[in-house]
């Protein structure tokens, strides 16, 4: 696979806590530079991104980061912020300890009401597949089916874990035809990204991407 079909398929990623505006500015070039599929930043860059670069690229955004245990109304009035910044995409993290008690409902409805604002716009939901039980994976799956999300997605990249190709294996069995899939966390070589895709991963979220592949280019 060609580095710049790779390339295509990533989220140029920088979540860390310290990521200040010249460290976004970079990877935003990066993005132009080698046709990323996105720039996936902290929310409060993004009006700014939107003000230098308008649509050079596709700007994402992640919601309920790192944790997704914060209420419903605090994930809808950051998605609609969001959104209204110029944000495209949406990362969303689902309400881990409420899957884990079983209350499937709650999470399907959160996904669902976060889809419903974004409407054509995209949705990936994060499940954060380090905390989960094989049976949780499943019943996150069907969550997500249900809700009507674009994406499921593997992990945060602050978990215990990041992205197994077992994982992805699972997820394919256990979502809707509407569903795609995005691995994130922990993928650091081509060979990496290349068995992620391969799988079936239409996306990926992998900050080393444009270091490990640019000099192909």
């Amino acid at each position: 696979m060609k580095a710049a079909e790779i390339l295509s398929h990533v989220d140029h990623t920088l979540l860390k806590q310290t990521a200040t505006w010249h460290d976004i500015q970079r990877i935003c070039d990066e993005a132009i530079k080698y046709h990323t599929a996105t720039v996936m930043v902290p929310s409060s860059f993004v009006p700014r991104i939107v003000a230098k670069y308008g649509k050079q690229l596709k700007v994402a955004t992640v919601v309920g980061f790192p944790n997704g245990n914060c209420n419903t109304a605090a994930k809808i009035a950051e998605t609609a912020q969001a959104l209204a910044d110029g944000a495209e995409e949406i990362d969303m993290v689902i309400n881990i300890g409420m899957l884990k008690a079983g209350e499937t409902n709650y999470v399907t409805d959160e996904i669902r009401a976060l889809k419903k604002l974004c409407g054509e716009r995209v949705l990936k939901v994060i499940v954060e597949t380090c905390f989960l039980t094989e049976e949780e994976k499943i019943a996150a799956c069907q969550c997500v089916t249900e809700g009507g999300a674009d994406f499921i997605k593997t992990s945060t990249g602050f978990g215990s874990a990041g992205a197994k190709l077992s994982d992805i294996e699972l997820f394919k069995k256990h979502i809707g035809p509407n569903v795609q899939m995005k691995a994130a966390g922990g993928i650091h070589t081509r060979e990496e990204m290349e068995a992620f895709l391969a799988a079936g991963c239409t996306r990926l979220g992998a900050s080393a991407a444009v270091k490990v592949l640019k000099d192909e280019l």
